[in-house]
């Protein structure tokens, strides 16, 4: 076990976490004081997984070209200078560009850590390390709005402590600088997107996890408050959802390191995202049964990342490796995008049921994806 190149990666990408967890509300905040309207905050915003989208299929010919430590550090460097100049651009056009530098800055830096953290894990314990970087990640995002609220949006302050932040990932990174792995060209054909079939069970998987967890955290206030919950009862439960995600990725984590083929625990956490979701109607007479639902929900559906993302370790290596990290980050956001429209899209036909049906969709999908694989297998 690499501990050292581990703790490098797992710490410097979580560092990276607060700093988006803090930065991102306030830039909403910001813009909304400016006098913005939800549409035009919106917009902006959504450069962000349109940037991450274009930078999937260059980390890895970048990372062959200067290496996965220098690129990491120029990543670092480029995201911190990029997120300071939103206190100097007084015009909105600005903040345009500003935001694609600094989330293709994100998702190159996010890209290749973890390919340096499922490349130093040894096999038998991928899923443990994997378990450990999610959930020491999830704090670090759970940390950045608790700081938000700390320091308020006003001045430079908020701005130089997600600058001080970034950089400080630059440290173990450096430390661990002679560990680092390295992308080789392998004679490989084929393009970028090659990769998403590879092993489409990982890639199947994240893009529901995005969906699900974007469009669930950005419209399940909205069915919450439908349904007949108030405002903060709606908010707890996100609140449930977040616990079980921080508690539940290290021992699901392991449990996948016990199992030979890690496609049939996605397939049950599939199946139990399914039940959850078209359970929520039965619960939500009972705020407390709905809370520890959604509690083991949250925490099994989030293993989809990282139990995809060791089955992803598990499948390859090198350079193959890389650009698949890279496809996996890809379908993410890809599921960013969908989750939300569709979603929303099935609550305006269907009225508050349609959160539940849409999510449904999501996973009676990838289940079908799942037993399509397996049986395909079953018979070779």
């Amino acid at each position: 076990m690499h501990w050292r190149s581990i703790s490098a990666a797992i710490a410097s990408i979580s560092v990276v976490g607060i700093a988006i967890g803090l930065g991102i509300p306030l830039l909403s905040v910001i813009l909304e004081s400016r006098g913005y309207s939800s549409s035009m905050i919106g917009l902006n915003t959504a450069v962000a997984g349109i940037a991450s989208i274009a930078a999937a299929p260059l980390a890895t010919p970048i990372a062959m070209r200067f290496g996965v430590v220098w690129t990491m550090l120029a990543m670092i460097f480029v995201g911190a200078v990029a997120f300071v100049g939103f206190y100097f651009a007084q015009s909105f056009w600005m903040w345009f560009p500003l935001r694609a530098v600094l989330h293709f800055a994100l998702t190159v830096l996010f890209i290749l850590s973890e390919f340096w953290i499922s490349t130093c894990a040894p096999p038998h314990r991928r899923g443990l390390v994997l378990g450990i970087y999610a959930t020491v990640l999830s704090l670090g995002f759970a940390a950045g709005p608790w700081l938000f609220s700390q320091i308020g949006s006003t001045g430079f302050l908020p701005f130089g402590l997600t600058f001080a932040f970034v950089m400080v990932a630059a440290i173990p990174v450096l430390l661990a600088r002679s560990e680092s792995p390295k992308i080789v060209s392998e004679g490989g054909k084929g393009g970028f997107f090659r990769y998403i079939w590879i092993v489409p069970t990982a890639t199947a998987a994240v893009l529901v996890f995005g969906a699900v967890e974007t469009g669930g955290f950005a419209l399940f206030p909205i069915y919450g408050q439908r349904i007949g919950y108030t405002e903060g009862e709606a908010a707890l439960l996100l609140t449930m959802i977040g616990l079980g995600n921080f508690l539940l990725q290290i021992p699901i984590g392991m449990l996948s390191d016990r199992i030979g083929d890690r496609r049939i625990l996605l397939l049950i956490c599939a199946l139990v995202g399914l039940g959850g979701t078209l359970a929520m109607p039965l619960l939500t007479v009972n705020w407390h049964l709905m809370a520890g639902m959604l509690f083991v929900w949250g925490g099994v559906v989030a293993a989809l990342y990282t139990v995809g993302l060791a089955h992803l370790g598990a499948q390859l290596s090198g350079r193959d490796l890389a650009s698949a990290n890279a496809a996996f980050i890809f379908c993410y956001g890809v599921g960013m995008i969908l989750g939300p429209q569709v979603i929303g899209i099935f609550m305006d036909i269907f009225g508050p049921n349609g959160f539940g049906w849409a999510l449904a969709v999501f996973f009676g999908g990838y289940i079908a994806i799942g037993l399509g694989r397996i049986a395909a297998k079953s018979r070779r």
